[in-house]
């Protein structure tokens, strides 16, 4: 397992010719809308990770396992069905916040929305904070 190939790295793709592609015009313009909030509380532009995820800033992860890799400090991915928001599930503010952030599925790291008016924005940016403060806590960068 520690020599497997890691599928999820960083691309040179347009992400806005990325979303330009999806066809649902209110799932295109909220994609636009948490990239927007994303590069904001991030501070880092948005880049493409493999096929279909938007990845904002980068950390190097290493498991006890000896897997290790690069992933995005905070990202999403526009799936058919919702929208997969990927942010650490380990601080402690998660839960509460959960509570007050509208209407979502959870499972790991990922929550789900199917739009953005579902949920509250300024939530999801205290989470986005929380996370990417949590992760460098967590790994040092």
């Amino acid at each position: 397992m520690a020599n497997a190939k890691v599928k999820t790295v960083v691309t040179n793709e347009s992400v806005a010719d990325f979303i330009n592609k999806i066809e649902d015009e209110t799932k295109q313009n909220d994609c636009f809308a948490i990239i927007n909030l994303m590069r904001k509380v991030s501070g880092f532009e948005e880049k493409m990770w493999g096929p279909s995820i938007i990845g904002f800033g980068s950390y190097h992860y290493k498991y006890e396992s000896g897997r290790e890799g690069d992933a995005p400090l905070v990202g999403f991915s526009p799936r058919k069905a919702e929208i997969s928001l990927y942010l650490a599930q380990g601080f402690k503010e998660r839960q509460a916040l959960l509570e007050k952030f509208g209407k979502h599925k959870t499972a790991k790291a990922c929550i789900y929305i199917k739009k953005l008016s579902d949920i509250d924005t300024n939530v999801l940016e205290e989470m986005i904070g929380h996370s990417i403060a949590y992760i460098k806590e967590l790994y040092g960068n």
